[in-house]
């Protein structure tokens, strides 16, 4: 059973390499480059907790981003040790990686840990909606440039978005509990 899905796996990254545009390739390179060591969502979440209305989404997204590391870098790549795709397939990624293995993802980690945190925490409906949308696109990225298999990414994803739950929820319980003391403005 495992060996089947691993080459089906395996044929519909093949699929997906065979839908490259020159005008696109450029475009989802650097994409998924901003994506390096979760940059790009680190950057974002900072900048959210500048102003009052966005610091809670940058804080959770902070927060479970930290989790995803740990648990997908930290705990399961090396546990599994999956090789990455172009030492089975003939396949020329787009990008370098220095991390031999590929699952589960870390760059789709990342950005749906920062994602679904935006999505349940931004006051805006579209910003909600861009978010998740940004997310989806990083881990579509890592397909394309050929640094992943579509299991890599699904995994990266769910993990991501269990992530951004477990930060969700650690700051709704960490809220009760804050001194009574406490000004109100520090307790948010």
């Amino acid at each position: 059973m495992l060996e089947t899905l691993f080459q089906v796996d395996g044929q519909l990254l093949l699929a997906i390499q065979n839908l490259h545009q020159p005008w696109l390739d450029p475009i989802v390179s650097i994409y998924t480059q901003m994506g390096n060591a979760g940059i790009l969502w680190i950057v974002l979440s900072l900048g959210m907790l500048i102003p009052k209305s966005t610091r809670k989404a940058g804080a959770v997204a902070l927060c479970a981003m930290i989790l995803g590391l740990l648990v997908t870098n930290v705990t399961v790549k090396p546990l599994i040790q999956r090789p990455r795709p172009w030492l089975s397939l003939p396949i020329n990624p787009m990008v370098t990686e220095r991390d031999p293995y590929s699952f589960p993802s870390g760059h789709t980690c990342a950005a749906f840990a920062a994602g679904v945190s935006w999505a349940r925490a931004l006051p805006w409906k579209g910003t909600r909606i861009a978010a998740v949308v940004l997310a989806v696109l990083m881990g579509l990225s890592r397909l394309y440039v050929g640094v992943h298999y579509p299991t890599d990414v699904l995994g990266g994803a769910v993990i991501g978005a269990l992530c951004a739950w477990a930060a969700w929820r650690l700051c709704q319980v960490s809220a009760n509990y804050w001194p009574p003391h406490m000004p109100k403005r520090l307790r948010k």
